[in-house]
C-alpha cells in the first residue's frame, strides 16, 4: 500500500476542471514532486488528499484511509505534516504561541531539534517576520509532531541559500528514516536534487509520473563539441541529434553550409555510437551533461517537440 494512492480522483468546479481523472500512488519512504504551472492543479489535489475539499468523482487513500471517510481522515491527519504556500498565520501572535497552539492539536515531540535547525524569531509578533521567517516557523509546525507523510506546497519560498541547503539536508535524512514527502515546487533545480519520481500535470490532467533520471533521459543530454579543424556537418548527421547548432571559428576558412569547428546539440541516441565518432578529429573540449529540468518542463508546456 502507497503512503498516497489516487484512484481517479476528478474536481469539476463547472467552468473549470481543475483534477481531471487522476490515478497515481506515491510509495513509503519516497520524496515525491508534483510540478505544474500556476492553475495546473496542483493545489487542488493537496486540499483535496487534506479533506478540505470534496472531489467530483472518484477518490484517494492517505496512509490507507480514504478521503471520502472523514472521521477516519481526522485521525490519519495526526500522522501527517501539512505546509501551506500560505501560511495564514494570526499575525497578532508571537512564534512561541503559534507552536503552542499546534502543540496542544498535534504534539511537539521535535519541537526543541527543528528550532536549532530553523531558527524562527519566537518572541516576536508573526506581523513583523519576514517571509523567510514565516516559512521557517511554518516547516517547524509542519514537522515537530514528527509526521509519517508531509504535504508541502512550495516549501522553500522566501528561505534564503543557507537554510534552503539546511532543509534539503534535513529533508533527506527524513526520507532515509521513512518519512514519505509529498511536495510541489516551481523551484526545478530543487526538484532534481530532492525527488525520487515526479508527477506532472497539466490543465487538470496527469500527464507522466516517472523517477528523475527516466525523465531526463527520455529528453536527451546535451551535447558540445568544440574541434582544433573544421568538421563535416555529416559528423552528427545521425539519428538522435536534435536541436543542432554550429558556427566555424573567425581564423577557419570553412564552408559553414558544409563545415563546423563549433556545435551544441541534444542527443537522445547511442552515447556510444557519438563517441566512436570522435578520433576521428582532434577536439579542443567536449562535454555531454544532462539537459536541464527545465528543458524537460518546457518540452510539456512550452510547445517544444513532445518528450
Amino acid at each position: 500500500m502507497g503512503a498516497i494512492e489516487l484512484d481517479g480522483l476528478t474536481k469539476d468546479y463547472g467552468e473549470v476542471l481543475a483534477n481531471d481523472d487522476i490515478s497515481f500512488t506515491v510509495e513509503s519512504g519516497e520524496i515525491f514532486g508534483y510540478l505544474g504551472p500556476n492553475g495546473a492543479g496542483k493545489t487542488t489535489t493537496i486540499r483535496t488528499l487534506l479533506g478540505l475539499i470534496k472531489p467530483t468523482a472518484g477518490t484517494a487513500r492517505v496512509l490507507g484511509t480514504d478521503i471520502r471517510d472523514r472521521k477516519a481522515l481526522i485521525d490519519a491527519k495526526h500522522r501527517i505534516g501539512h505546509l501551506s504556500d500560505d501560511q495564514a498565520f494570526d499575525d497578532q501572535a508571537t512564534g512561541a504561541e503559534i507552536l503552542d497552539l499546534h502543540a496542544a492539536v498535534k504534539g511537539d515531540d521535535r519541537r526543541a531539534e527543528l528550532l536549532d535547525l530553523f531558527d524562527p524569531p519566537l518572541d516576536r509578533q508573526v506581523r513583523a517576520y519576514s517571509s523567510g521567517n514565516v516559512q521557517k516557523l511554518g516547516l517547524v509546525t509542519t514537522f515537530m509532531h514528527d509526521p509519517d507523510l508531509v504535504i508541502l506546497d512550495e516549501p522553500t519560498g522566501g528561505l534564503d541559500p543557507l537554510v534552503k541547503h539546511r532543509f534539503a539536508e534535513f529533508l533527506r535524512a527524513e526520507r532515509d528514516r521513512g518519512v514519505t514527502v509529498f511536495f510541489s515546487s516551481h523551484i526545478l533545480s530543487e526538484v532534481r536534487r530532492l525527488c525520487d519520481r515526479v508527477g506532472i500535470i497539466r490543465n487538470g490532467q496527469l500527464v507522466t509520473v516517472d523517477p528523475i533520471d527516466t525523465l531526463l533521459r527520455r529528453t536527451g543530454k546535451v551535447v558540445r563539441i568544440n574541434s582544433a579543424d573544421p568538421i563535416p556537418i555529416e559528423f552528427v548527421d545521425f539519428d538522435g541529434v536534435h536541436d543542432l547548432e554550429t558556427s566555424v571559428s573567425d581564423d577557419q576558412h570553412a564552408d559553414p553550409d558544409r563545415e563546423f569547428t563549433e556545435c551544441t546539440f541534444t542527443f537522445t541516441g547511442d552515447i556510444n555510437e557519438l563517441l566512436a565518432r570522435l578520433p576521428d578529429h582532434e577536439m579542443v573540449d567536449v562535454s555531454i551533461e544532462e539537459a536541464p529540468l527545465e528543458d524537460v518542463f518546457l518540452r510539456f508546456y512550452g510547445g517544444g517537440e513532445d518528450v
